[in-house]
C-alpha cells in the first residue's frame, strides 16, 4: 500500500514536469525550489512544536514533495540522478551507520554501543570517516540559524577538551533555577530582549560565538 501511494506521487510530479502539464512546475530549478524547501521545513517544525499531528501529516507531505521534486529535476538533467537514487543512498547510509543493528561490527564492538548516546557519536564518528573530515567542525551548514548551529557543534565537539573564555566561568550559576524547557525558553527570550534594548544583534552575535568556538575546538583537536 506504502509503495503504490508513493510510486503514485511520483507519477503526478512526473505528469506536472513533462509537456503538457503544469507550466509553474515545469520551470522550477534547484535554485527556485530552495525557498520552498526551507519553509515546508519550518512548517513541519510548527506544526510538530504544536502537537498538531493532523498539520504534521499534511507538512511532512509538502516536505516529501520537495524531495521528489529536487529528483525529478535532476533526473531531466545529463548524469542526474532520480528519486530511486535517493532512497537507496540514504537506505544504505542507515545501515552502515547502525553497524550494532546489521551485524556489521563484531559482537564485542557492539556491544559497546549500549545507549543513545553511544549512538549518536558512533553516528558521528562514521559520517566524519565517510566524508574525510579532519575537525569536528566540519559539515555544520554555515545557513543553520545561529542557535540551531551553536546547539549541532556542542553536540560534535563533546569530546574536544576546548577550555570556556574566563568570563562564562559562573555560566551554570546563572541558570541553575532553570529546570524546564518553558523556563530556558523565557529566560532566553529575556536575554533578546535585553540585548535588543542595548542595540545588540542577538542572532549575529551567536553566530559569531560559534565561529569563534570552531577556531578554538580546531585548535584543540
Amino acid at each position: 500500500m506504502r509503495g503504490s501511494h508513493f510510486t503514485e506521487l511520483v507519477a503526478v510530479l512526473d505528469q506536472l514536469r513533462s509537456p503538457g502539464g503544469c507550466p509553474w512546475d515545469a520551470e522550477q530549478t534547484h535554485q527556485s525550489l530552495v525557498e520552498y524547501l526551507i519553509e515546508e521545513a519550518y512548517e513541519s517544525v510548527e506544526a510538530i512544536d504544536a502537537n498538531d499531528r493532523e498539520a504534521m501529516c499534511e507538512e511532512l507531505g509538502d516536505l516529501l514533495l520537495q524531495v521528489v521534486f529536487h529528483a525529478r529535476i535532476s533526473q531531466e538533467e545529463p548524469g542526474g540522478w532520480d528519486i530511486d537514487a535517493v532512497i537507496d543512498g540514504i537506505t544504505q547510509k542507515l545501515i552502515r551507520r547502525h553497524p550494532h543493528v546489521f551485524a556489521d561490527e563484531t559482537a564485542e564492538q557492539a556491544n559497546q554501543v549500549v545507549n543513545a548516546a553511544d549512538v549518536e557519536l558512533s553516528w558521528h564518528q562514521r559520517k566524519a570517516k565517510e566524508k574525510k573530515r579532519d575537525s569536528v567542525t566540519e559539515g555544520i551548514p554555515e545557513a543553520l540559524p545561529a542557535l540551531m548551529r551553536a546547539e549541532k557543534l556542542i553536540s560534535r565537539s563533546k569530546s574536544v577538551a576546548a577550555p570556556d573564555p574566563a568570563y562564562l566561568a559562573d555560566t551554570n550559576q546563572l541558570i541553575a533555577g532553570l529546570h524546564t524547557e518553558e523556563q530556558l525558553g523565557d529566560y532566553l527570550f529575556a536575554l533578546v530582549s535585553s540585548a535588543n534594548s542595548q542595540g545588540l544583534d542577538s542572532e549575529a552575535a551567536v553566530r559569531k560565538a560559534v565561529l569563534r568556538r570552531m577556531q578554538l575546538i580546531q585548535s584543540h583537536e
